[in-house]
């Protein structure tokens, strides 16, 4: 009982946690929550929702923070032995699920009550939680021979340790990279903040001169502003071949194998492929709906990218007499063309977005649209030093829940930006339990002479990770599985997508996009150039974000067990939608963590999907007013709250009125004629 996951908590207690815990722990919580469904099993009396159904729901809450705990560590905070311990774990809990998954007596009773749903009076949210309770046994094995019931626990087994496997390749070849410059000559155009930063890298490292990596904050930068083409070769070189070069960290098995045992899996529960098995519980419902999409916008999109492509390419000839366009140019040339056209330099933006004013601009969104107030406070116990943690309220002084926010790059936490929770909502005993919510990011990180001024596009991620926080922050409904983030994939997309729009709104910037040194509010001629400067090179954009979804559903949408060779295969797959010249050496496959180790499998055309939503319930907003506080009511009261209780679709359209208006997507982008 030393082991502080076996405790009863609150906020979690990251300072007392000790990597010797989570084995130990989490296994005792695995048979603390078997316990529990022997007691709805070995139940005389009938089957029925609560003694069945909401026991069930009730089961293993103890066992679920603590996995969250651990795995959000592996994300944010790991190190060697945190990942070992993971490789452990996972088959352990993969089995654990099956052993949930596959229990004939546990399914025989939720299947009773299923039957008998339509004589039973239960509401909205009931009927949604049965129906999420009997489809996760029925495809996921509950109904397959004991022969197939053995050959799915191995298949899952391999998979938890394959994805892990996958993710922990990327990240070690994310941190093996560094570029040290000596010469102040090839600095030529970077940035005064890409050279202050670069220089802090190479003291951290004990290095005499520049050292630029594969983190963002430093990556962007350099292929955006070097002009020394050859180092931006070499940095691109280095990003497109992660775990791509025949080494230890080599991901190439490993993306053959999780495509063909997902495969596999999806045969054995009687699925055509990957795709139809995940589709099945989306609002796109099947791969053909999906494609048919993707071609749609492809059709709409690919003459608007190829005319942007030939005069970036004839931009980059008359001011260079580059004869052939390659990929570590596009961003060059581009953000080149971009201050050309628009008189926009990114880097004149930055001052304005101090990384802490961006932080108090969203918390003002979120208090005038929903009335939320974030207070920060220094009692709640965090991983690493650099977290910032509050109290969230309503205007009442209500508590809505704990936010943790995470900002910078360090070795331990992999690339990208994500929303998790380390605490579910739900309403329990008649009280509701309020979640713990949790952002991270990989911003740029403060320097000896400048605090971290945040470029334009990370400004939009604060905004899209907020508004899945938001998402979990505000959720309400009585079952912790039905709540916040809790629904559709390619409906989680949309109050995260919404939120970016804010972004490029008059009356949201001048809430805080101030001088960080003057206290100068953000110019309005630049407010009109951010504006005006949305929708560049959108027609490439909207083709490399379909790129994405195209490869994902080649992956997973049909027999991937012919396919030999990693490489050939994407490169087809990329076929319809290349702009620039192949690169050998590079492979996208290899280190999209999004579709082989988190969980866009067969799900990442969602983010354009979503788009159509957002795009659509932003022009709402604007109708009304972008602050209107009838209109964020009912996105509060029909989307943000209500989690996975009803159909995405119902939702959307007790929010909007009318089912969204694909055209609306399409103009904001400047895609139709």
């Amino acid at each position: 009982m030393n082991n502080p996951l076996l405790q009863t908590f609150d906020a979690t207690p990251f300072s007392q946690l000790k990597n010797e815990h989570y084995l130990p722990g989490i296994s005792e919580l695995i048979k603390t929550t078997k316990d529990e469904i022997i007691s709805i099993t070995s139940n005389t009396a009938p089957p029925s929702f609560e003694n069945t159904v909401e026991a069930l729901e009730n089961t293993g809450l103890q066992l679920d923070r603590a996995t969250s705990i651990f795995f959000n560590l592996n994300s944010a905070e790991t190190n060697d032995e945190i990942q070992k311990i993971a490789q452990q774990l996972s088959p352990i809990l993969s089995d654990f699920k099956n052993d949930l998954l596959l229990n004939e007596e546990l399914f025989r009773r939720v299947k009773k009550v299923y039957d008998s749903r339509n004589q039973l009076t239960l509401n909205q949210e009931q009927q949604m939680l049965l129906e999420k309770q009997y489809k996760g046994f029925s495809r996921n094995g509950a109904n397959l021979s004991e022969a197939d019931k053995a050959a799915l626990r191995k298949i899952d087994s391999e998979l938890s340790k394959l994805k892990l496997t996958f993710g922990e390749n990327v990240l070690s070849e994310t941190n093996k990279f560094e570029m040290l410059i000596t010469e102040e000559t090839e600095l030529s155009g970077l940035p005064d903040s890409a050279i202050e930063a670069a220089l802090q890298t190479a003291e951290e490292k004990e290095k005499e001169g520049w050292v630029f990596t594969l983190d963002y904050p430093s990556y962007l930068p350099f292929m955006r502003y070097a002009d020394n083409r050859d180092l931006r070769k070499k940095m691109s070189f280095a990003f497109g071949a992660k775990a791509f070069q025949n080494n230890g960290n080599d991901n190439q098995k490993n993306v053959l194998s999780i495509a063909q045992l997902r495969h596999q899996r999806a045969k054995l529960l009687g699925y055509l492929s990957h795709a139809h098995f995940i589709l099945e519980e989306r609002m796109a419902e099947t791969p053909q709906k999906v494609e048919s999409f993707l071609k749609e916008l492809l059709e709409k999109a690919k003459p608007a990218a190829q005319k942007e492509f030939d005069e970036l390419e004839t931009f980059a000839k008359e001011l260079d007499n580059i004869e052939q366009l390659q990929k570590w140019d596009g961003a060059y040339y581009a953000e080149k063309l971009k201050k050309k056209r628009f008189n926009l330099d990114e880097e004149k933006l930055k001052p304005f977005f101090k990384l802490e004013k961006v932080i108090d601009g969203v918390f003002t969104v979120a208090k005038r649209l929903f009335g939320l107030n974030f207070d920060e406070v220094t009692d709640i116990d965090k991983y690493h030093k650099d977290v910032k943690t509050y109290r969230v309220t309503d205007n009442d002084g209500v508590f809505v829940s704990l936010f943790y926010a995470d900002f910078h790059p360090r070795s331990g936490k992999r690339g990208g930006a994500w929303m998790t929770s380390y605490k579910p909502q739900q309403i329990k005993n008649g009280l509701n339990d309020r979640p713990h919510v949790s952002i991270v990011c990989n911003f740029t990180k403060p320097t000896a002479s400048k605090p971290s001024l945040l470029s334009f596009n990370e400004v939009t991620t604060l905004f899209h990770e907020f508004g899945h926080a938001l998402h979990g922050m505000l959720a309400n409904t009585t079952y912790k599985g039905l709540s916040g983030t809790n629904v559709y994939w390619d409906f989680v997309e949309l109050p995260s997508q919404v939120l970016e729009n804010w972004c490029y709104e008059k009356e949201t910037l001048e809430l805080f996009a101030t001088h960080y040194e003057t206290g100068q509010l953000i110019p309005m001629e630049l407010v009109k150039k951010i504006k005006d400067s949305a929708t560049f090179h959108e027609g490439m954009q909207t083709l490399r974000q379909l790129s994405f979804g195209m490869l994902d559903m080649a992956w997973h949408g049909s027999d991937p067990s012919e396919i030999k060779n990693v490489k050939t295969f994407e490169k087809d797959a990329f076929s319809s939608t290349s702009l620039y010249p192949d690169v050998n050496e590079n492979c996208m496959s290899t280190s999209f963590s999004h579709i082989f180790q988190g969980g866009y499998s067969a799900g990442y055309y969602s983010y354009k999907w979503a788009e159509v939503l957002d795009a659509d319930a932003f022009e709402y907003f604007k109708q009304e007013g972008i602050f209107n506080k009838n209109i964020a009511d009912k996105f509060k009261d029909f989307v943000l709250s209500q989690g996975g209780t009803q159909d995405p679709m119902e939702l959307y359209v007790k929010f909007r009125g009318k089912k969204p208006d694909p055209d609306a997507l399409l103009k904001r982008a400047g895609l139709l004629n």
